[in-house]
């Protein structure tokens, strides 16, 4: 970021908090009006490094790069066999993915984005593998579970409180 597109506010009030926001490409870093020469720049840099890691992080979690790892994932798991729509999506708060078998429309929670890259591909390939098996029968485990980082992954979704319907996916594995 072009230190040229940032804007200083300063506030008496403001004691200790830093804050910043980008307004239309400039920078606004909101200080503490006393915060010394030294200390503004050690957080004016520390603001631009989070703001272009959060850049990059949403260039790599765009549903553009969604799209272009399900297809690889497609290829490798499925012989690219597949046809469907991917896409992230706001509204999933519950679950991690969902697929409507009908039209081949896969959606991804935008919270999975976030994620590391073994745990967003297994969330495609659980949501590739309805295309084929809209159930959790004992046939769809077996495409899922190709996935060396299956259950590891589910541990980490479990864990991170996004796995709410595994129970009944528990059960259904093991009456299939």
């Amino acid at each position: 970021m072009n230190r040229k597109n940032i804007k200083i506010i300063r506030s008496e009030k403001r004691k200790k908090t830093i804050q910043a926001r980008d307004i239309n490409g400039v920078l606004h870093v909101y200080l503490p009006a006393g915060m010394g020469e030294d200390e503004e720049k050690k957080w004016i840099d520390a603001v631009i490094k989070r703001m272009e890691n959060r850049r990059k992080r949403h260039a790599l979690n765009s549903d553009e790069s969604l799209k272009k790892r399900a297809r690889e994932l497609n290829k490798k798991y499925f012989g690219g066999k597949l046809e469907f729509e991917i896409r992230y999506v706001t509204n999933q708060n519950k679950r991690f993915g969902s697929c409507t078998h009908m039209d081949k429309t896969i959606r991804i929670s935008h919270r999975v984005a976030d994620m590391p890259q073994w745990v967003r591909d297994y969330v495609i390939i659980h949501e590739l593998a309805h295309l084929i098996h809209p159930n959790h029968s004992k046939k769809f485990w077996e495409l899922v579970n190709q996935y060396k980082y299956t259950e590891r992954a589910r541990g980490y979704l479990m864990a991170m409180g996004m796995a709410s319907d595994e129970k009944v996916r528990d059960k259904d594995r093991a009456s299939s």
